[in-house]
């Protein structure tokens, strides 16, 4: 099956995360509360997620509400509250660079739930692209770790560690069935769980201040940020490896940097260009299969013709 398509998927997904830094910001807290700008998201997607379902006819097998159920909580009401709430707390800084524990937490995770081998080919690829990232994001900053940002810091290393559990418990259904059912119904649980803390920071919102540009923000987050993103992933999750998935969060930061540089607040530099370098590599080591040899094909072979 040609993996162009899914690649695509996941970049537009980065490129939409990469400008999202800029669009979204001053939104929250200035105008939505953390939880009431995560049920704005949900409420926002939920429905169009639902009308593409009207497309595919499908019933979910019973015992499969569960991991449904699961996905929801790791996948959307976990993912995004924790984040959101610990940004509030810690700095962008801190947040973008613990986000880069994500490619390596779903490795352990494929190790372990999906028994995916943990082949030094993918250990290179996630170290690769991991330094890269910490590059873009570190190079010439003022980072800092203290007491006043260790709540937020451990809010967002949990929410990396939900997404990454996330992604490897959708991936079985993704082989059942059609994207479009799956995300419809993980989104109706992430409603479920995040309505009754989010729906009282919405409710309470005043609205009728908003300037068109936060109205502008906030469309974007709920059809760019969250209606598109996690259906490019899902539907890239039906194709590649969460591995794959999930490393390409590391061009995240350059994504937003060439975005800084074409709007004429930042500038190139060697840094970057050998971060991107970096970064790529790596996301071709972790999804481009190594050639099977052939006496395994020859065994595979011979066991297809005794079945």
């Amino acid at each position: 099956m040609n993996n162009t398509l899914p690649h695509l998927a996941l970049f537009g997904a980065s490129l939409i995360y990469g400008i999202n830094y800029t669009v979204a910001k001053g939104v929250m807290p200035n105008h939505l509360l953390p939880l009431g700008f995560i049920f704005t998201r949900i409420i926002g997607a939920l429905p169009l997620f639902f009308l593409l379902g009207l497309s595919v006819k499908e019933k979910i097998n019973k015992k499969d509400l569960l991991r449904i159920a699961a996905c929801g909580l790791f996948g959307v009401a976990m993912n995004q509250s924790l984040f959101f709430l610990g940004l509030n707390i810690t700095t962008p800084i801190n947040a973008a660079i613990i986000m880069t524990t994500n490619p390596i937490l779903v490795l352990i995770a494929c190790s372990l739930l999906l028994h995916e081998s943990l082949t030094s080919r993918k250990w290179i690829g996630i170290f690769l692209g991991l330094g890269g990232a910490l590059l873009v994001i570190g190079f010439g900053k003022n980072i800092h770790f203290g007491s006043d940002t260790f709540l937020g810091d451990l809010m967002v290393l949990f929410n990396a560690a939900s997404y990454g559990v996330y992604l490897v418990m959708v991936k079985p259904l993704m082989a059942k069935y059609h994207p479009f059912t799956v995300i419809k119904w993980v989104f109706l649980f992430g409603f479920l769980f995040v309505a009754p803390f989010g729906g009282i920071d919405f409710f309470n919102a005043d609205w009728g201040s908003f300037p068109p540009s936060i109205i502008w923000a906030i469309a974007f987050v709920v059809i760019g940020t969250t209606f598109l993103t996690y259906l490019f992933n899902i539907y890239a999750l039906k194709r590649v490896s969460p591995n794959v998935v999930s490393i390409y969060i590391y061009t995240q930061p350059i994504i937003a940097s060439f975005i800084a540089i074409a709007l004429g607040k930042d500038s190139l530099d060697f840094i970057k260009v050998f971060a991107a370098s970096l970064i790529f590599v790596g996301v071709y080591l972790i999804s481009v299969r190594p050639p099977r040899k052939p006496e395994i094909i020859k065994q595979e072979n011979n066991t297809f013709a005794k079945n």
